[in-house]
């Protein structure tokens, strides 16, 4: 089952494990302070955007297996959409979730109204900022090479059910962007986290919930502490 730089880590939930290549993108803490932040309701269909190696989606489902009805994990790039089938396969989670791999510009048209709760960890910095000399593979995962915040926020739109919500975290210094773009997505802020490496520390991350056609009375939630 296992390829050369591959691993596998548990989630410390249940059974649950994970596939990880060192030499692609791994997931941080941020995916899963994602996948805490977004609320199950019973017979959600999940959609995860930019899902990367799956941690937000199996995560997520992991700490609500019991009412998450499937979940489908959306990814560019082909190596870590294969590693995640496997890592599907290793939990034996074939009748729960899919993998869709291919830009999302075009594999969203599938699935048009489809998901009554999408999340969503983006490439953080815009192209042609940030990081330099990253491999391919790392740069389309930090970087907005292949797809913008604005486009996310746009096919997400799509893909919600009336009714439905989107997760998304972001760097705080986006954060007023973000607020933009789901405003121009059609999609109502209901939920708003910031997230800090300590109890006195500034936030370096934000985590939104967004509903698409219906307003909620704004929640500004208490800081996240991010111990590590």
């Amino acid at each position: 089952m296992l390829k050369e730089n591959e691993r596998i880590e548990s989630l410390n939930i249940k059974e649950y494990k994970i596939l990880q290549n060192s030499t692609l993108y791994c997931f941080t803490s941020d995916s899963v302070i994602l996948s805490r932040f977004a609320k199950a309701k019973k017979g959600d269909i999940v959609a995860d955007i930019c899902s990367g190696s799956g941690i937000v989606g199996l995560h997520f489902y992991a700490l609500n297996d019991s009412i998450v009805k499937s979940v489908t994990l959306f990814e560019l790039q082909k190596e870590l959409a294969e590693m995640s089938q496997r890592t599907i396969r290793i939990n034996s989670l074939q009748d729960k979730f899919s993998v869709v791999q291919g830009k999302l510009q075009d594999t969203a048209l599938d699935y048009k109204e489809k998901f009554s709760l999408i999340t969503c960890n983006p490439p953080y910095k815009k192209a042609n900022t940030g990081e330099v000399n990253l491999t391919k593979s790392l740069a389309i995962a930090r970087h907005e090479v292949e797809i913008t915040q604005q486009e996310i926020l746009y096919k997400s739109a799509y893909m919600l059910k009336n009714g439905g919500r989107i997760c998304i975290c972001q760097r705080v210094e986006r954060f007023l962007e973000l607020l933009e773009d789901i405003k121009n997505a059609k999609l109502i802020v209901s939920q708003i986290q910031f997230v800090t490496p300590s109890e006195t520390g500034k936030p370096y991350l934000v985590l939104v919930e967004a509903y698409k056609g219906v307003n909620r009375q704004l929640k500004v939630l208490e800081n996240y502490v991010n111990k590590g």
